[in-house]
């Protein structure tokens, strides 16, 4: 089976297909390729209201440009005591070209002083193939935010989000403990059905 990841976040893409070869269970095996075997494909804005809007969006285009079936995703850290943001803007909340140690510092700088530190990591999945209609679901993980950084793992506002459970960041706990216990993670874990009844074009 191929399945097309329509991101180009490097991150993203080994983290979904470790957790797809680890969750397949079927026997047909799971060919993951990432839009970077498509340079020429077009790019997606991401003006949806929602997460699984965004996500759907992105698979939807992917997948008619492509001709496989694809699977797309969006996801925020959204703080209590930022009103949810920065939410489905967690990627350019600092700018469109910020770094993920930007988007933390200027994360940190708004919680200065803030005891309620609790927040959640939301992830949406997409499911499309180019014959179908889209199919989405939606993953959270519960945690809060630390004063500062911790860890060298995964990526974005990981080093500074612990998850509930734990005493450690994503970016301490590694991809292995992350895989299992993420958004992402969970929403995958549902999206696996989806794709279990699915099959590329060929």
């Amino acid at each position: 089976m191929k399945l097309v990841l329509a991101t180009h976040n490097q991150g993203k893409v080994r983290e979904l297909t470790q957790m797809l070869h680890n969750r397949a269970g079927t026997d047909q095996p799971v060919e993951v390729i990432s839009l970077e075997h498509y340079p020429d494909a077009p790019e997606v804005v991401e003006d949806g209201q929602t997460y699984l809007e965004n996500a759907t969006k992105k698979a939807s285009v992917i997948a008619k440009y492509t001709g496989h079936l694809t699977l797309a995703d969006d996801a925020g850290l959204e703080v209590d005591a930022l009103n949810g943001a920065p939410g489905i803007h967690s990627k350019r909340w600092a700018g469109d070209n910020a770094t993920d140690a930007i988007r933390i510092a200027k994360l940190l700088q708004a919680l200065d002083d803030v005891t309620d530190r609790r927040a959640r990591f939301v992830a949406a999945i997409a499911v499309v193939h180019p014959n179908s209609d889209p199919e989405g679901v939606i993953g959270v993980c519960e945690g809060h935010i630390l004063h500062t950084p911790k860890g060298e793992s995964g990526f974005g506002y990981d080093p500074i989000f612990v998850p509930d459970g734990y005493e450690q960041t994503f970016a301490e706990l590694g991809e292995n403990i992350k895989n299992k216990i993420s958004h992402r993670s969970k929403a995958l874990q549902q999206a696996l059905a989806l794709l279990c009844n699915l099959k590329t074009v060929n």
